[in-house]
């Protein structure tokens, strides 16, 4: 570790204090670092009690206008500085830097070594949403009065129906939605339900509140959205789910936000949609919406709750036994619920032997308040395997978990796992997100973890974690490989996992597996990236890959940036170069091509560096596909040449195809058709000699098309016909989608619009099923020039503009260039010369630009438009 103490530059004195020796919050490495810089500030700032502490975060916050049940304890103060913690309460360390040195910029910089370290700024993208809502809770009492004000606002007839429920934490804020959702749903069925935790106060820093862009991408994607038609910006996701939920009624619950600014943008806003939405802090300017405070339970509501939470337990000598329970836990209905669990596995005791000792606990103030009385109560009385399994849980970096990773966690056997988790659901210390999936209520997590410090050895710890990544980096192997089974040689070897995993052969079975623990795999990557497991965060980086590059963009770029960061700390080139090549592909497939030829630059030099000249020639073609959208096509010749030249140096057949095809495209593209069947008909040669029966349908389609272009329309339509029976053969839906697709070019050549209206729009359809938004606007292009072809002109319009919408989105500058046209020639031929001019302008300017010799065409429609 570096020196912890560095001279700051100020202005003077703050409380007697100089600002020379301030710990720099910038210079922590990892959470120990930091904890011991927050002693280090502790020390500087006159070494105040933990009592003093809490008192000036109580004060401030109180100030803030934080409920009193919010309000810290001197104990969870102290807990900040203790050594060996893999997590920090993010707000309570600010607040305890701010009590200590009240400047703005200095909290500011904690506050950014703290999102760094714990991995937040990656951390807000990894969000789970869900399409039905989480089991109800059996036995639901009490809450009638906030069930009737919901039941009446849900059927109040207004257009936009929205219940902010808010209250303190333990309060029963998610039970009373849920509960609330699962009545209105079988009163009247709601058509989808959608449900996010958005993380409003998670004590855990690595699980910071959720951004409503990610909710809003997980959102679209139940609701049907590929991955790949999502839209980058938040307004136009969040115009997507609104148009998306239009006509539809809908149950959306926005479970525990953080602001109104988070939640805004997840609101249907649309007539027949309920959304309930779940916070400790008041949402006063979410209009229009019902604002309903939930507060403790009353004394009737806690004593008919414990009645039938504990109804077979004897009252023993006290009568009002019961009555002390409840006051005892506060009336909070979290507490209440972990004490009946804690009752209900005591054989023997009564409940006023229950009553006597929490009186003791409290008298002797071993805790501060009725969760933690109820939480240490609960826990104390578990079996130790149990509570062991409660611990690590705790440790999981991801928001929920299933018995295969508390299996690996543990290490036990699946059933013991599954035995143990169901166990810890009945006693309220775990909660279903899902059927056999679990997560914790915040603050018995945060109890859970700080037991796991301080009674689990840090290198007991360790291996837990060790093990549960094992898990995640081998199913996810055995998932790709049941997938991309081809592809195998490609990705790391991988040894089978010690502990127990789902059987992922079937790739249905793989890909639901993938698509559920998405998140998780993205947490794991991060933390072990930040945490000491760099060679675990590659190898699930290169693992994922292909995976990643169906959609799921974002998750993408977070996994490769944190397997970069991790292979240069761990001083591997190679790994560094397979990360900044799988993060330039992530950058390309978002249309931000720029910033891919820069990773690809840095991977290109690494490759280099360790003479690996299959890595080079990867990163060559790549880089190729990256300059041909930027408009270099002279550039991109010279660096498909070099692929093909290093592919045939490694003996790699298929390799050495797809860069011939790459050259044959761009030759074709810029007019030179001889040559370009003449690399196109070596790439098929290659494809067949190695039994590629992929790679020789998207030969036949290059081919094709590249005739089509030259005139040559018999051989054309040989080449397009056998290549989509062979793609359907392959059951390839983008494959068939561009077959198609370049069949309705050749008639629309052939002065058959209405045969290519037919195959342009079966195109369509397969680009917008695959999520393919570059496809779909070449679609809509093709689709237009059938129209104008058949004197459609109108319909052309709307054909052109829509491809040039999606081509703007996608920084698609050919397809652009094309939709300009199209719509200059449909405002030409209905007499709109003013436009047609602008049109063809922009046409000349993409086309000039990009090299190509569709210039020189559109210059003679401009001179026409003069004469």
């Amino acid at each position: 570790m570096s020196d912890p103490m560095l001279n700051v530059g100020g202005s003077g004195e703050h409380d007697g204090h100089s600002v020379h020796g301030l710990p720099d919050p910038a210079q922590a490495g990892d959470l120990d670092q930091l904890t011991e810089l927050l002693r280090f500030l502790k020390i500087w700032a006159g070494d105040p009690s933990y009592e003093t502490i809490k008192d000036r975060v109580n004060e401030s916050w109180t100030a803030a206008g934080r409920p009193a049940g919010e309000l810290v304890s001197k104990s969870t103060v102290a807990y900040c500085f203790q050594p060996n913690r893999r997590r920090l309460n993010t707000d309570l360390v600010i607040a305890v830097v701010h009590a200590l040195h009240p400047d703005v910029g200095y909290v500011t910089a904690w506050r950014q070594a703290l999102r760094v370290i714990g991995g937040e700024i990656a951390a807000v993208s990894r969000v789970r949403v869900q399409d039905s809502l989480p089991q109800d809770l059996a036995g639901f009492t009490g809450r009638a009065r906030e069930l009737d004000r919901l039941r009446h606002a849900a059927h109040g007839g207004e257009a936009v129906v929205i219940s902010a429920i808010e209250g303190m934490a333990g309060v029963g804020k998610t039970q009373l939605a849920v509960h609330a959702g699962h009545l209105l749903h079988r009163e009247q069925p709601f058509e989808r339900v959608l449900f996010v935790n958005l993380r409003g106060f998670d004590p855990d820093p690595t699980q910071p509140p959720a951004d409503p862009a990610a909710v809003l991408e997980g959102f679209l994607r139940l609701l049907g959205m590929p991955g790949q038609q999502i839209p980058h910006t938040l307004d136009a996701r969040a115009a997507a789910y609104r148009d998306r939920l239009a006509g539809i009624r809908a149950l959306v619950v926005l479970d525990n936000a953080a602001t109104v600014e988070q939640v805004r943008p997840l609101l249907p806003a649309t007539p027949g949609c309920l959304t309930l939405v779940t916070s400790r802090r008041s949402l006063a300017d979410l209009h229009p919406a019902t604002h309903l405070s939930v507060d403790v339970f009353t004394p009737a509501e806690a004593l008919a709750f414990l009645a039938q939470a504990v109804s077979d337990v004897p009252v023993g000598q006290d009568p009002h036994a019961a009555a002390r329970i409840a006051q005892r836990c506060g009336y909070l209905p979290l507490a209440l619920s972990l004490i009946a669990g804690h009752i209900r596995n005591t054989p023997g005791w009564t409940l006023t032997d229950h009553a006597d000792r929490l009186d003791e606990r409290h008298h002797d103030r071993r805790l501060d308040t009725g969760v933690e009385l109820a939480v240490n109560l609960s826990y104390r009385h578990l079996p130790t395997q149990r509570r062991r399994l409660l611990r690590l849980a705790a440790l999981h970096p991801g928001q929920d978990f299933d018995a295969y990773a508390a299996a690996a966690l543990a290490d036990t056997d699946l059933p013991t796992a599954q035995e143990h988790l169901r166990h810890l659901n009945r006693d309220h210390l775990l909660q279903q997100s899902t059927p056999g999936r679990y997560t914790f209520h915040d603050l018995v997590h945060a109890y859970a973890a700080i037991r796991a410090t301080d009674e689990d050895r840090p290198p007991e710890r360790r291996a837990a974690l060790t093990r549960l990544f094992d898990h995640y980096l081998a199913t996810a192997g055995t998932a790709m490989n049941a997938l991309h089974p081809g592809e195998a040689h490609r990705r790391p070897a991988i040894p089978p996992a010690r502990t127990a995993a789902p059987d992922l052969t079937a790739p249905d079975t793989a890909r639901k597996w993938l698509d559920t623990e998405r998140p998780t795999l993205i947490a794991v990557a991060v933390h072990t990236a930040v945490n000491g497991w760099p060679t675990h965060t590659t190898r699930l980086a290169r693992t994922l890959h292909r995976y990643l590059e169906g959609g799921h963009h974002a998750d993408a770029v977070t996994v490769h940036s944190h397997a970069h960061h991790a292979a240069r700390h761990n001083g591997d080139p190679t790994g560094q170069a397979h990360a900044l090549t799988d993060l330039g592909a992530a950058h390309y497939r978002q249309g931000r091509y720029r910033p891919a030829v820069e990773h690809y630059q840095q991977a290109l030099d690494l490759f280099r560096q360790a003479g690996d000249a299959a890595g080079q020639a990867r990163i060559m073609n790549n880089l190729g596909l990256a300059t041909v959208q930027l408009g270099h096509y002279g550039t991109a010749t010279g660096q498909y040449t070099q692929a093909v030249a290093l592919f045939r140096q490694i003996g790699d057949r298929t390799g050495e195809a797809s860069a011939l095809n790459n050259l044959g495209y761009v030759e074709g593209r810029l007019g030179r058709h001889r040559s370009a069947v003449e690399y196109y008909e070596q790439a098929l040669a290659l494809f067949r000699q190695a039994d590629d029966r992929a790679g020789e349908a998207g030969m036949l389609i290059s081919l094709g098309e590249v005739e089509v272009r030259s005139g040559r329309y018999e051989p054309a339509g040989k080449h397009l016909r056998q290549a989509l029976t062979l793609q359907r053969q392959l059951g390839n839906h983008t494959g068939e989608a561009w077959a198609l697709d370049s069949l309705g070019i050749l008639f629309t050549r052939l002065g058959q619009p209405d045969r290519a209206t037919e195959h342009h729009q079966q195109a369509l359809t397969r680009f917008r099923d695959t999520g393919n938004r570059y496809g779909e606007a070449w679609a809509l292009n093709g689709l237009g020039e059938a129209a104008y072809t058949a004197g459609r002109h109108t319909a052309a319009i709307t054909h052109h503009t829509a491809a040039h919408t999606i081509a703007v989105d996608t920084s698609d500058r050919e397809q652009q260039a094309r939709a300009h046209t199209g719509l200059g020639h449909a405002h030409h031929t209905l007499g709109n010369r003013a436009p047609a001019r602008e049109h063809y302008q922009h046409a000349l300017a993409l086309y000039t630009d990009l090299g190509l010799p569709e210039a020189d065409q559109v210059r003679v429609h401009l001179s026409a438009l003069r004469s």
